[in-house]
């Protein structure tokens, strides 16, 4: 445990209302990219909808929007408010990261699953360290809940390594020769 007083973790000449501003804008950001990601991962469990990677994506799409939840109860409790302009800015990322035609006009390019994977895991990398970032300050921070974060970290970790399983089968499938 973190014997340090809140005082000692501030650089020097920042008061609490700053490190509190600092806080709400980190977790804005994390919220907008967590809003992101919860979009992707829902519109490729459509998109890709009756295939087994619409079935493996779709555990992992619910729990990143539990993910999602688990961040804005964080922020109430820490009296942090959701800028809803980086909620709609999250959203609007993701739509417009739809429009990517990945070498095709007509139909889904077979880099279009590979890249949405790729995307989704660096967001998983993202909430890891927002988590890893939270649990910190958890130690001189009594409104953060240690064992929350220890298990949302540690769901974050499986959804990295599943992510980078259907990854590692997708570059398969979209390099794939004949």
């Amino acid at each position: 445990m973190n014997t340090r007083t809140r005082s000692e973790t501030r650089h020097h000449g920042q008061t609490k209302d700053t490190v509190s501003s600092l806080l709400g804008i980190y977790l804005n950001d994390h919220l907008a990219g967590a809003t992101a990601g919860a979009e992707r991962a829902r519109h490729m469990v459509r998109a890709y909808g009756g295939t087994a990677l619409a079935a493996a994506i779709g555990p992992i799409a619910a729990e990143i929007a539990e993910d999602r939840a688990s961040l804005i109860g964080v922020m109430k409790r820490l009296d942090v408010p959701v800028r809803h302009y980086k909620v709609y800015a999250g959203r609007v990322a993701e739509r417009v990261g739809r429009l990517k035609r990945n070498g095709r006009v007509v139909r889904r390019s077979p880099l279009s699953p590979l890249l949405e994977l790729e995307a989704l895991r660096v967001g998983v990398e993202g909430k890891t360290a927002c988590w890893e970032t939270l649990r910190e300050l958890a130690d001189t921070e009594e409104r953060l809940d240690p064992q929350l974060l220890d298990d949302l970290h540690e769901r974050a970790r499986r959804q990295q390594s599943r992510l980078e399983e259907l990854r590692g089968r997708q570059v398969r499938a979209a390099f794939q020769e004949g």
